[in-house]
């Protein structure tokens, strides 16, 4: 193995075939161009195009939109457990908890059929905005509310957080934040999915573990820290000379920067326009020329242009979400490409098991215990 090519961190490695997103000439998933998306699909038919292939009728979307509602509200169990977590724990870590007892509810918890996990996403998809809302609602001494049948995804989504059906601007930039962070092929956390898949583990499992990856501030934690950073700058005033400092100390500035996109990211193109307009509609047009200023420099300075998680930090302190609910807002949407690579890897399956390169002592004598100085 010693003359083998070696690539730290698997960069430039492919590791899989996939149907389901490309980030090759640009992102698309299952053959759709991301901007076309953003522009006209609504979240509920991207969900749909990531599990089946295709985008659907309105007839299929009726029935898909049906099978969703009738997933169920959150087990009162599950409420009870997450209730009982002490609050220093962060809400990653309920989440992941909280999906793992969401499992035990499932009679089809270890049947990995294609029929059974689709019917697994759909609890899931249906599920975790409640558990992520129970848990805020509770840590707030607020009762955790049901959904809302008659308001869309996103909408109910934001009205279990807030106890306020949200208006139409949060709830269409809450969409497109939805799909764009949906799916994005062999990222940190959908490798880690499809590493456990192989495994032929159930589909819970497999989610699970991919919360815990998407967890790192490397990866899905990248967007609180985003936020953190813009808090301390503070003003306009001080945004230029913050981050020339942090340049000039070689302190990385989370929000720029990808493994794989290196003269831009196309989702965080899309939405920068939101955060404009939210900025304007709620009075915080100084966090815009904030954001604005250090990205202008980092892009100029570095060569470093923004990823998602740069605009998508804003724009959920726009809609008035608190820090901690990034991460776990990344997951609601993020589940359904977990969910279809865990389908794709079972359905074309074989066991991951890459090799490391050794580079620890040569072959040694065993001496016995008695006979070591």
């Amino acid at each position: 193995m010693s003359d083998e090519p070696y690539y730290p961190g698997l960069e430039g490695v492919i590791a899989g075939e996939t149907a389901i997103c490309t980030i090759a000439g640009g992102l698309s998933y299952r053959g759709y161009s991301i901007e076309e998306l953003a522009r006209d699909a609504r979240f509920i038919e991207v969900a749909y195009l990531l599990l089946e292939g295709e985008l659907p009728n309105q007839e299929q979307l009726a029935d898909f939109q049906s099978i969703l509602v009738e997933s169920g509200e959150l087990p009162p169990s599950v409420t009870d457990l997450i209730a009982s977590i002490p609050l220093h724990v962060s809400a990653m870590d309920v989440l992941r908890t909280g999906i793992s007892a969401i499992s035990h509810f499932d009679p089809q918890l270890d049947d990995n059929s294609r029929e059974a996990n689709v019917a697994k996403t759909l609890r899931l998809l249906a599920q975790i905005p409640q558990l992520i809302a129970a848990r805020y609602r509770l840590s707030q001494g607020e009762t955790p509310l049901k959904p809302n049948d008659e308001l869309s995804f996103s909408a109910n989504l934001l009205y279990m957080l807030t106890g306020k059906e949200p208006p139409a601007s949060h709830e269409r930039a809450t969409e497109v934040s939805l799909i764009l962070y949906a799916e994005h092929e062999f990222n940190a956390s959908t490798f880690t999915a499809r590493v456990v898949t192989s495994t032929m583990s159930d589909l819970y499992s497999s989610i699970a573990a991919a919360v815990g990856a998407l967890k790192g501030p490397l990866h899905g934690g990248a967007n609180e820290r985003v936020m953190e950073v813009l808090e301390e700058v503070g003003t306009a005033g001080r945004a230029e000379s913050w981050v020339r400092d942090a340049l000039a100390n070689k302190e990385r500035i989370m929000g720029f920067g990808h493994r794989v996109y290196k003269t831009g990211d196309p989702r965080a193109v899309i939405l920068k326009q939101y955060c404009a307009e939210l900025a304007e509609e709620t009075g915080q047009t100084e966090l815009e020329e904030i954001a604005n200023t250090i990205e202008n420099i980092v892009v100029a300075e570095k060569g470093l242009p923004p990823n998602l998680d740069w605009p998508s930090a804003r724009l959920y302190h726009y809609m008035g979400l608190e820090v901690e609910l990034y991460t776990p807002l990344f997951v609601v949407s993020r589940v359904l490409g977990w969910a279809a690579h865990v389908i794709e890897q079972t359905e074309n399956n074989r066991l991951i098991r890459p090799r490391s390169k050794y580079k620890g002592p040569k072959r040694r004598e065993f001496t016995p215990l008695v006979e070591r100085g």
